[in-house]
Formats: C-alpha cells, structure tokens, sequence
C-alpha cells in the first residue's frame, strides 16, 4: 500500500517572506519616478510623459513576456526564476543610478526592470502550492499582494523623501541597495519545495505549460474569471491614476488627492489579508468573491459624488478593501479550478489580463467631460463592476480533493485531483 506522509513546516513562512520582499522592492522601482514626475523631467530634459512612460513600460512588457516567464517559472521553479529575475532588478535598478541624467540609459534600467517583474507575479500561486496546506494557500496569495501594495505605498512615500536629499541617481542606488538585500535573503532562505508535502499535492503530474494553457482556457469559471480580473484591475488602475481628477471638481488638490490614494491602498493591503482568510476557513471563493465586487460599488460611487473630506476619504478605503481582495481569492480559486495547469500559468493567465487592463486608463480619459470631471468613467466603472458580479455568479466552486488519510484502506490513499461540480 503506498503511504504518503504530507507534514506542514513552519519554515513556509520565512520562505514566503523572501519572496514577499524581491515582491516588495519591485513595485517600490515600477512607482519610484511618479511622485516626482516634473521634477524628474526637469532633471532628464523630457517630458512628463515620458517619465511616465517609464512606468508605463512595465505593463508593456509584461504582455509578451508574460507566457515565456510562466513556462520558466514551471519549468526551473519559483526559487530559480525568482532569483533570476533579482538579479536582473539589482543590475537594472544600479543601471539607473548610473545613468545620471541620461535618459536613455534610465530607460534601458526600467526594460530591465519590466523584464524581471513577469518571474514574480507570476509565481504568486506557485510557492503556496508547494508549501501551504489548501486551507492557507489564497491567504498566502493575499499576504503577497499585500507586499506588492505596501511596496506601491512605500515608493509613492519615500522617493518624494529621498530626491531632494541625495539626488534622484542617488535614491535609484538605494532602491538598488535594497533590491541586492532582498536578493541575498531570497537566496540565502527560500526552497523550492520542502521535504514532504503539505497535503495531496495535485501538481505532482501538472500537464506541461502549453497544454495547460489549452485545458486551462476551456474551463468555463477560469474564462470568466478573466473577465473580473480585467474589469477589477482595470478600475484599480483608472482610479489611482486620476484621482486627483476625480475628486478636484469638488475643490479638493494634489494633498488631498494623495490622502485618498493612501488610503485606497491601506484598504487594499487590509483586504488582501483578512479576506483571503475568511475564504480560507470556509473553504470557499465564490462568495468571498462576490462580497468584494458588490462591496466595492459604493466605494466606486461615494468617490465620485459625495462632497466633505470624510466620506470620499471612507468611500476611497472601502473600495480598496473589498476590490483588492478579489484577487488573491480568485488566483487561488484558478489554481483549484484548472489542474493539471501549472500554477505559474493559470496565475500568468490571469496576471497577462490584469496587464492588459491599463487600456481601461485610457477608456476613462476618454469619457472626460468637457469641465474635466470623470463622472463618466466612474459610472462606467460601476456598470462593469455589476457585469463581473454576474461573472462571478456563473462560476462553479472547485470540489476538494480526498485526502489520503481518508480513503479506504487497501485504497492505494491517492487523492483525486480537485475538478469543477
């Protein structure tokens, strides 16, 4: 009779941190030149919108590189490519500070940069999959999302902080200092797997990459959840990239308007760890789902039409609660809905449509009214939020496998990988 012993180490946690901090340290480089913007112009000689396009080129990258970084990722691991892709952000984050005033060289540093970022957002999935039992693994995915946005938060916080004191080339080499330090921990602390599995591991014969893809993409709740993924991350995007417009007829400005952004992202960084865990101790994603997309409509509606300081400000924290926990509930769902899909390609599905929602930015500015108000937009937003609602409604729960400490004995106690009902 085969017996499989499946312990679960407290170790995972110290392997989740490393990967949480090369997370963390990304997203401070992806959003480090934003808050500077026209200063940062002024010192390269170009224009705003090319300082933002350095930013932008992440999201550009990310399309294409996407689907190779997945097969990477399932191919080698999560450690290996994680520490490929550190490597190659310490090297292009110094790149960066070298540059000094040359732009050209700054933007060569941030192709580097948009290069290595697919090999961790990509592997949000993998690493719980390989260290945590199933009732831990979307609160594993939230404490991930978490790091991405405290890393988004530390960046819009620190660079304004850092440049008038040791230069914008200067901050670069710190954020590079930082990156080589979270590199070494990654290194020095993270394992592919451990030694025995948590549970019953599903992926010992995950299919290979292209055919995961293909049997991924015809189960019909994964298909929707690429809808959500995009209205989501599309609404994410298009609120905290105009703000400050949204709320400036009103007669709030620039200060007011990054008080709001803050506390969208404490609201997310809150959400993306409390409710993970509520879906985690029910065994359940679809409702979980549904409360952060019907949740966040109010949100979406008091940021555009309350007046006074406080109400936007609650209306701004609610909607990054409830939107931002969508996400790490939803991979996690993925990931049970499409085995024998690898980990790293059901996520680098579902993060390759969140990329792509950025043309949702773009779709809001367009419906600017003519006073420069974008109460169109976020009406739109609100319509598209009750579209995914209805996604979500359609979408199956995926039924658990048996673990092998249940079967009957002189059963062989195999688990049956977890299928659609």
């Amino acid at each position: 009779m085969h017996d499989t012993h499946y312990k679960v180490y407290a170790y995972r946690w110290v392997v989740l941190g490393a990967f949480m901090f090369v997370n963390f340290i990304i997203q401070v480089l992806w959003i480090s030149y934003a808050p500077i913007t026209a200063d940062a112009a002024r010192f390269f000689g170009v224009s705003e919108l090319r300082i933002g396009f350095l930013a932008m080129v992440f999201m550009i990258v990310f399309v294409p590189l996407s689907i190779p970084a997945s097969w990477v990722i399932d191919r080698f691991g999560f450690k290996n490519a994680a520490l490929f892709g550190s490597v190659l952000m310490v090297a292009s984050a110094a790149l960066r500070g070298f540059a000094g005033s040359g732009y050209a060289l700054v933007l060569a540093g941030s192709l580097g940069l948009a290069v290595a970022q697919p090999l961790f957002l990509n592997a949000w999935t993998k690493l719980p999959a390989h260290w945590f039992p199933t009732d831990e693994r979307a609160t594993a995915v939230g404490l991930i999302t978490l790091s991405n946005l405290l890393g988004i938060a530390a960046g819009m916080v620190s660079t304004p902080i850092l440049a008038p004191m040791v230069g914008i080339p200067g901050t670069q080499y710190i954020f590079a200092a930082v990156a080589a330090l979270a590199t070494l921990v990654l290194a020095l602390a993270a394992r592919e797997s451990p030694p025995s599995p948590p549970g019953p591991v599903e992926a010992d014969d995950r299919a290979l990459m292209f055919d995961g893809v293909r049997h991924a993409m015809k189960v019909p709740s994964f298909r929707l959840f690429l809808g959500v993924v995009f209205v989501g991350m599309g609404i994410f995007n298009g609120v905290t990239t105009w703000i400050e417009e949204i709320v400036r007829p009103r007669g709030f400005g620039p200060q007011e308007a990054g008080t709001f952004g803050a506390l969208l992202l404490v609201g997310g960084i809150l959400g993306a760890v409390a409710i993970p865990a509520l879906s985690d101790r029910s065994g359940k994603r679809r409702p979980y789902m549904m409360l952060g997309i019907l949740a966040a409509i109010p949100g979406v509606l008091g940021m555009a039409w309350l007046g006074g300081f406080w109400p936007i400000a609650a209306s701004a924290f609610l909607l990054g609660f409830f939107l931002v926990s969508v996400f790490p509930v939803g991979m996690q769902f993925c990931t049970e809905i499409t085995v024998p899909t690898p980990e790293g390609t059901s996520n680098g599905l579902i993060q390759l449509c969140g990329q792509a929602s950025v043309v949702f930015v773009f779709i809001m500015d367009a419906l600017r009214a003519r006073d420069g108000s974008l109460g169109a937009g976020m009406l739109l937003s609100c319509g598209l939020l009750v579209v995914a609602a209805l996604l979500v409604f359609r979408m199956t729960e995926a039924v658990k496998a048996i673990p092998a400490t249940a079967a009957l004995p002189g059963t062989g106690g195999g688990p049956e990988p977890a299928v659609e009902s």
